[in-house]
Parts: structure tokens; C-alpha cells; sequence
């Protein structure tokens, strides 16, 4: 077995990794702007602008593609993984977002004044199209400027 500790050597995992906390350290940034005020449990919730999912997977394909060769398997790999995760974040987690909002306003309206006992459901779940187009240009950008930089 190789060297667990080599995995802190590994490049593309830690520019993708930044990239991921590029955008959480946005989706502050962008929140300060939109509501006056920060909430640190942005960092920690999903959802929000931009996507860290879709900047952490585009970061590490690009990476991918820029180490093992545009035309390599491992690429195709991380693309496929890549579009899997950014579907799911704009699809189907927002999907069940939505569903949630209007079961949250269901349970409210029918059970306003008696006991009740379930917690809410989450509510912000998913990214809208823009969000993961902006985490995937980040994730793009971030992997470009660490190229440029090694």
C-alpha cells in the first residue's frame, strides 16, 4: 500500500479544494451584500450563490484535464462525476427544495393551532442554473490561475 500522506501532495485535490472554499467564502460575501449581515451557517447549509459543489467538482475536472491530458480516461471520469453532482445540485435537490417550501406552508395553514410536533423540513436544498454556472466558471478560473501558478 502506498503512502497515505502522499495524498497531501496531490495538486489537483487541493486547488479543487480551495475552489470549494472560494465559494463558501462568496456565498458570504454575497449575502453580506444582499442582506446587510453575515450568517455564518451559509458556510455550513447548502444551496446559495455560488455553488461550491459545482466549483469543487469543475476545479477538480479541469485539473484533471490539465495533469492527465484532455484526452485521458481519467478526464472523461471527472466530467461525467462533474455533470452527475452540478445535475443533481440544479435538479433534484432544488426539486425537493421546492417541495419542502410548499409542505412547510401546508403543515402550517392545516395545523396552525394544534400541537405539532415535526420539525420543518430544510428548505434551501438545491442551487437555481445560475448558482452552478457561477461555481462552475469558479471552479474553471480557480484551476486556470493554480496551472498558471506551478
Amino acid at each position: 500500500m502506498q503512502d497515505f500522506g502522499q495524498v497531501f501532495q496531490n495538486v489537483v485535490l487541493w486547488v479543487a479544494v480551495a475552489a470549494c472554499l472560494i465559494a463558501q467564502v462568496l456565498k458570504l460575501i454575497v449575502e453580506l451584500a444582499r442582506n446587510g449581515k453575515v450568517s455564518f451557517r451559509t458556510v455550513v447549509n447548502t444551496g446559495g450563490m455560488p455553488s461550491a459543489h459545482s466549483a469543487f467538482v469543475t476545479a477538480l475536472a479541469c485539473g484533471v484535464g490539465q495533469s492527465s491530458g484532455w484526452e485521458s480516461p481519467e478526464f472523461a471520469v471527472a466530467v461525467v462525476f462533474a455533470i452527475i453532482v452540478m445535475y443533481d445540485a440544479a435538479g433534484v435537490r432544488q426539486a425537493a427544495g421546492k417541495q419542502a417550501r410548499v409542505l412547510n406552508k401546508i403543515v402550517g395553514e392545516f395545523f396552525e393551532d394544534a400541537e405539532f410536533h415535526e420539525e420543518r423540513l430544510k428548505e434551501l436544498l438545491g442551487h437555481t442554473p445560475v448558482q452552478v454556472i457561477a461555481g462552475c466558471a469558479l471552479g474553471v478560473v480557480v484551476s486556470w490561475l493554480a496551472a498558471k501558478a506551478y
